[in-house]
């Protein structure tokens, strides 16, 4: 299964998942379900303006992580 989605999350924001506070990130994709992805995902896309961009995620249809890309 392949989602596409778009995320703006500041830094400040971003912390509360890189710090453990909080895991999941909801996301709507492009035909507007919604996702829930564990924020560590995230961690590689962080700068420091936050985790802003397009992405693209691909599930097996177990619903595992295949992969998460920035598109």
């Amino acid at each position: 299964m392949t989602f596409y989605f778009s995320l703006n999350v500041s830094f400040h924001e971003f912390q509360r998942y890189y710090q453990g506070h909080v895991d999941k990130v909801e996301v709507h994709d492009s035909h507007g379900r919604k996702l829930w992805i564990n924020g560590r995902h995230f961690r590689r896309f962080l700068t420091r303006s936050g985790v802003h961009g397009n992405f693209k995620l691909e599930l097996t249809e177990k619903g595992e992580l295949v992969s998460l890309q920035k598109i």
